[in-house]
């Protein structure tokens, strides 16, 4: 063979080669899409009430999810509002049912994350002493004057106040919290030294609280649930008037202190504070924990500590069940961190020598700041707090939540970590530890607005690289059993759009009452009810495999993102982007809204994520872009408008510019530390020469090369920050002007994302808007022709009607209400050219079934078991009290002819249907029916005469606990179980229902329900 023709071949076999993988890759990704993995299917935190379980239940529990397509769990025992059950927490009897359950998980092939201790709030529990919980450095102080000898008595400094109360402590908790004390030192100094932050801080939500005792960390209050929590904690301004201590005159007098509390002192002249400072408990129990599991939660700074929990909680069950190593697939396979609500600490036994190796000098000399007693100079003060704020961060990092991980390690599980809410480091920095950084969000109207929650744990599993973006989903207060899959349909959409891929409900109760007793167990007030006592359960499995093709599509290859937005250093640190960077519709009520925000904010054109200053010394630079180890890139790397980074964050930056980055933002001022303090802000001053040019902010746009890369700045940046960032069209006028157009356009309110991968662009498209909607949908040109992938039917078809401009391909798209697929783009496609040369062929209606229905309902729920109804309507409207009042299914049945017709597709369109309906024609199943379009595809199935239609309808809890409001109450009373429930007796005062909460009166509003059509016939 010729060198010619052996050039010729090899050219002709990678071709072969290429197209023989793009066609393997392509039949996966479509097999992947009609027939998702169970590694996609959503999951539910699956819930047990302080001893309220059983075996038998618990197979129910996981039999029914298994069938309905759920494929994990997040197994938590907690106590809201549910008299105490017989099976006592980590009692031996409940090791068995634990290991039952993960026995039970491993044959249904159900995936187990088991919480690092009893509540949810952290690690903790009785068997956790004092000395190994978390702590503070408290202190008390006298004043003494005079000179000579004097033996002074100083009090033991006092605990703080227990962030949420003593009200969940057990007696021997609130005694080990009153009990517990360490002295640490004692501290002399001249007395009337000013003070920083101590004045109350304003808002009254829980309890005031000091600006030192923020800075300080005794407090950190909740931010998605109190307003005016700060997002960062900035430097206070020098006063003239500052009278700080000169640090050289603190006299240490720590080893004079005696056992009683009294010291001898030859006291100098003039008049000195004496400080005695201690260590106490900060107050954090588990919570809301079932009583046996109450008691101190661990050290967060100490590994011994954890150690310690952790032989105690995991290590026990792990022993008890056997269990040494997590199975592939089913029963243990993470552990997890759920929403930081232990408040903070700033103290542990080894503290002061944690911090001098960190922070390069001796805290103790700062002490006093703690209290708020300036040292040195406010500007020190506030450096020595931020000091003691990032050690915190990092000892809470690698101590505890990086232990945890190795833990988890050793037994082949994975750790996940909800970062957010009261937690004292950066939202981003914990995250950036987990193995699946995990969301939270709560449904409209029915709780907190904790969208930024979702940014931030999406934004991290990026930058990782990890595929999976677990969320806390639909978190509800007072749902009422009132949501369903219909009704949640815009904001699943939207957690797609916004970056998660696996939906994990809040909450599966468990089910432990016997199944007569429905809606049965719940979790209080909370949850969106995602349980098999639910009326629409047998038909929840439509929506699953709808949110499991999403979460398969969205798994695959890595999400586009043009800007990175860096994080300020620093702790606490809630990352939000710019407001100017989001879009969506305000929903009315201040509840979701209380920080006068969209609860759904939808990225515009250019995406985006936020970045901790830890991952971004992983990150290199390769073609102008920005990557991470994880594989995601960025195109901008923009800085936040904050007067502090460290030395050695800056050159970092230098670092990317130099070797191609471009980064926007303004040179910051000084170093937030005090190491090395004050050489690290000459040494800030000098990077900012290098790379800026000098902190000298031009008026107008300026660029500045540095090595391969730029600079870009302007006062704009300071003047119109938002979040601490540049306004959206600020840094997409850039990103035009690097000749980047933006990855989506639409003419009409539509949300997306985008993943790409080899040989594959996939674009996630949804309608936010209750209107139907017409758009041209731009999107950057990735080659390829579109194709719309449908995760309601898992349809997939080419799309005729598309132009390229300009680096966009335009495509003229349809919405239904709230309608939701992805756009793809393959390089090789393998499906067959559309017949129709429109995109949406047009749709015709043909006829209205306006016959009589026959309809049936079940007499067990108070229902007539037929009855005739000459035109549809709303149940709730009905005379009939066991119509009007009833919850559950009814079957619609009647008989119709087809008009003749030439229609190659023919749909039975449902018109409105409250709430969920399951249509069989001539015997074919053709399915369920749960939102936008009403309707199926009856082509197969349909024939020209007597066609036998039978519709199942099934509405919500809502009217038929409203119609038992009507009844006498024989529920729980005292926080008691009623006797004829213990007693296994017949109940007698006329109800339907049960439940574990009352959410209903008796003049409660009813729901619409039943089927409302009009139903039609239409065919195109």
């Amino acid at each position: 063979m010729t060198i010619r023709n052996l050039k010729t071949f090899l050219v002709i076999l990678a071709g072969l080669l290429l197209l023989f993988r793009s066609c393997r890759y392509s039949g996966a990704l479509e097999q992947g899409f009609v027939s998702p993995p169970d590694s996609v299917r959503p999951g539910v935190y699956w819930y047990f009430m302080d001893g309220n379980l059983s075996k038998e239940a618990m197979t129910k529990d996981l039999e029914a999810m298994k069938k309905a397509g759920i494929g994990n769990v997040v197994y938590l025992e907690v106590n809201v509002g549910v008299p105490r059950g017989p099976v006592d927490f980590l009692s031996s009897e409940w090791q068995d049912m634990f290991g039952h359950a993960v026995a039970e998980c491993e044959r249904l092939g159900i995936n187990i994350t088991l919480g690092v201790g009893p509540g949810w709030t952290g690690s903790g529990g009785p068997w956790v002493e004092a000395r190994q919980s978390m702590q503070h450095l408290v202190a008390a102080s006298v004043e003494v004057s005079g000179t000579g000898r004097q033996t002074i008595t100083l009090p033991k400094p006092a605990p703080k106040r227990p962030f949420f109360g003593e009200g969940s402590f057990t007696p021997d908790v609130k005694k080990q919290w009153d009990d517990f004390y360490e002295d640490i030192a004692v501290l002399a100094f001249p007395a009337g030294a000013s003070t920083v932050g101590t004045d109350f801080e304003p808002g009254n939500e829980y309890f005031q609280i000091t600006g030192i005792e923020e800075k300080a960390l005794y407090y950190r209050k909740p931010y998605s649930s109190v307003p005016r929590v700060k997002q960062y904690l900035a430097f206070s301004e020098t006063h003239p008037g500052d009278q700080p201590v000169d640090r050289d005159q603190i006299i240490d007098l720590t080893a004079s202190l005696q056992p009683d509390g009294t010291l001898t002192w030859d006291v100098p002249a003039g008049k000195w504070t004496v400080m005695r400072f201690g260590s106490r408990n900060n107050g954090a129990a588990t919570r809301p924990a079932p009583l046996p599991g109450v008691g101190l939660e661990t050290d967060k700074f100490d590994t011994t500590a954890l150690n310690a929990h952790l032989d105690k909680f995991t290590g026990k069950l792990f022993r008890h069940i056997g269990f040494k190593k997590a199975l592939p697939q089913g029963g243990l396979k993470m552990l997890h961190m759920d929403s930081w609500e232990m408040g903070a600490q700033n103290w542990t036994s080894r503290f002061r020598e944690e911090f001098t190796r960190r922070r390069g000098y001796d805290p103790q000399p700062f002490y006093p700041v703690y209290a708020g007693v300036m040292v040195q100079s406010r500007e020190a003060s506030e450096r020595f707090l931020w000091d003691l704020r990032q050690t915190s961060q990092e000892l809470i990092k690698e101590n505890h939540a990086g232990h945890i991980k190795r833990y988890a390690g050793r037994y082949g599980m994975q750790l996940s970590i909800e970062p957010y809410d009261m937690n004292p480091a950066a939202d981003l920095e914990l995250a950036s530890v987990a193995d699946v950084p995990m969301c939270e969000f709560w449904s409209v109207r029915y709780g907190f607005n904790t969208a930024f929650a979702v940014i931030e744990g999406s934004s991290v599993a990026h930058l990782l690289g990890q595929p999976v973006v677990p969320a806390e989903s639909f978190t509800a207060s007072g749902d009422g059993w009132r949501q369903h899959p219909g009704s949640m349909k815009n904001q699943t959409d939207w957690a797609f759009a916004s970056g998660i891929t696996r939906l994990v409900y809040h909450t599966f109760q468990h089910q432990y009452l016997n199944d007569r007793l429905r809606p049965g167990m719940t979790m209080g007030p909370y949850g969106v009810h995602w349980d098999r006592n639910q009326t629409w359960w047998p038909m929840a499995d439509a929506y699953h495999r709808y949110v499991s093709r999403c979460q398969f599509m969205l798994q695959q290859g890595r999400t586009v993102a043009d800007i990175l937005y860096l994080t300020p250093e620093g702790a606490p640190h809630v990352f939000r982007a710019p407001a100017s960077a989001l879009e969506g519709e305000m929903i009315d009520g201040d509840r979701s809204n209380f920080r006068n925000e969209t609860p759904l904010p939808d990225r515009k054109g250019y995406n985006f994520d936020g970045c901790p200053p830890s991952l971004l010394y992983g990150a290199a630079v390769k073609d102008g872009l920005i990557v991470f180890p994880g594989g995601a890139s960025y195109r901008l790397l923009v800085l936040p408008y904050f007067e502090t980074m460290t030395p050695e964050l800056l050159k970092k930056i230098r670092d990317l510019v130099n070797d191609g980055a471009t980064v926007v933002g303004l040179p910051p001022q000084k170093s937030p530390s005090l190491s090395n303090y004050p050489a690290c802000d000459r040494e800030v001053q000098q990077l900012v020469q290098e790379l800026w040019g000098g902190d000298e902010i031009p008026e107008d746009l300026a660029t500045r090369t540095f090595g391969k890369g730029r600079m870009i700045w302007s006062k704009e940046l300071r003047d119109q920050a938002d979040n601490l960032y540049p306004q959206y069209a600020f840094t997409a006028r850039i990103l035009a002007s690097m000749d980047i157009p933006a990855d989506f356009e639409s003419t009409g309110p539509i949300r997306y994302t985008h993943r790409t991968m080899d040989g594959c662009d996939i674009y996630f498209v949804s309608s936010r808007t209750d209107q139907p909607v017409t758009a041209e949908c731009k999107f950057r040109d990735a080659g390829g022709r579109p194709e719309l992938w449908n995760p309601i039917t898992g349809e997939m078809r080419l799309l005729p009607e598309y132009a390229v401009e300009g680096g966009h391909t335009v495509v003229p798209l349809q919405f239904d209400i709230h309608q939701g697929y992805f756009i793809v783009f393959r390089h090789e496609t393998s499906l067959p050219e559309a017949p129709d040369k429109k995109n949406f062929p047009e749709r015709k209606p043909l006829a209205e079934l306006t016959a009589p229905w026959t309809v049936s309902f079940d007499p067990a729920w108070g229902g007539p078991e037929e009855v005739r109804f000459d035109h549809l309507s709303d149940w709730s409207q009905n005379d009939h009290p066991g119509i009007k009042y009833y919850s559950g299914t009814a079957v619609y049945r009647q008989t119709f002819d087809i008009p003749a017709t030439g229609s190659r597709q023919l749909y039975l369109d449902l018109g409105r249907v409250k709430n969920m309906a399951r249509v069989r024609l001539n015997g074919h199943d053709l399915g369920v029916v749960w939102t936008y379009p009403w309707h199926v595809n009856i082509t197969g199935a349909a024939k020209p005469k007597d066609n036998q239609l039978e519709i199942e309808v099934t509405n919500l809890w809502p009217n038929r606990l409203i119609g038992d409001e009507q009844m006498p109450d024989d529920g729980i009373h005292g926080g008691q179980w009623p006797e004829w429930l213990k007693e296994g007796e017949p109940r007698t005062s006329g109800r339907y229902t049960f439940t574990t909460y009352r959410h209903f009166t008796k003049d409660s509003p009813l729901l619409e329900s039943g089927l409302l059509g009009p139903v039609t016939i239409s065919g195109e």
